[in-house]
């Protein structure tokens, strides 16, 4: 427990400056204000502009007035309590403002967080192909866009049978069937497709090869282990959260 002696003297001006005060203890703080006469000469506010004023800052400025009103001609009381209940009603609905603000971003957050454990996974949105079929998409990020959950995606064009050389390296092949080299160029045969990414075998289960000549290459290495796998879009697509119909 302190048990010394004060001694310091009290400074009341700079007390009311740290409170933005003035001499009587009202605030000072700078806002705009509007004001008109009534039919008894007095003069009242009618609006303020600054809306850091609060409600207490508006009753001491409804005692300033009282107390420099002509006590001949007293002020509406009527009409000062409805603009008490005006200044508290707005200052409610402000705090109010700002706690649905609050809400809505913890909710969007929350959303988002769990909207994440659809990256890596696939989707379908209410869009459909020319046969009626709904695309379907690989999620790369979630993210909002003006306020709204969308994904980013690549659309899953087809599915492609998964063919390996003798070694058990996967063989490149286009959608026409063109196969590719390890440096990206074409190496004059072709691999038969049934539709694009489905291949056509022979009566042993093996790929259908054509050369250069679109002549049946007889003897190769190229095997069908059954397995597919799939070929995107090189353009990335934004999906709505809400069109998202299926997940898997």
């Amino acid at each position: 427990m302190y048990t010394g002696n004060y001694t310091g003297t009290y400074d009341e001006s700079k007390y009311n400056q740290i409170k933005n005060r003035d001499n009587d203890g009202y605030t000072t703080r700078t806002v705009e204000t509007n004001s008109k006469t009534d039919a008894s000469g007095n003069s009242y506010t009618t609006s303020v502009s600054n809306d850091k004023l609060s409600n207490n800052d508006f009753l001491n400025l409804m005692i300033q007035e009282l107390k420099l009103q002509d006590p001949t001609k007293p002020m509406d009381s009527q009409r000062m309590m409805d603009s008490q209940l005006q200044m508290s009603t707005m200052e409610t609905n402000r705090a109010m403002a700002a706690s649905m603000e609050k809400l809505v971003a913890t909710f969007n957050q929350t959303s988002l967080s769990n909207a994440t454990n659809l990256i890596g996974k696939n989707v379908e949105d209410v869009n459909t192909d020319e046969n009626g079929v709904s695309k379907a998409y690989s999620v790369l990020s979630v993210e909002t866009l003006n306020g709204e959950m969308v994904v980013k995606a690549r659309q899953i064009l087809y599915m492609e049978d998964v063919v390996k050389d003798a070694d058990g390296n996967r063989l490149a092949y286009d959608a026409n069937g063109f196969i590719y080299n390890e440096d990206g160029e074409k190496t004059g045969q072709k691999i038969v497709l049934k539709n694009p990414g489905e291949i056509a075998v022979d009566e042993d289960g093996k790929p259908v090869i054509l050369d250069e000549n679109d002549e049946e290459v007889a003897e190769h290495d190229f095997v069908y282990e059954g397995m597919t796998t799939p070929v995107y879009s090189s353009e990335i697509s934004t999906i709505p959260f809400e069109n998202i119909t299926k997940v898997f």
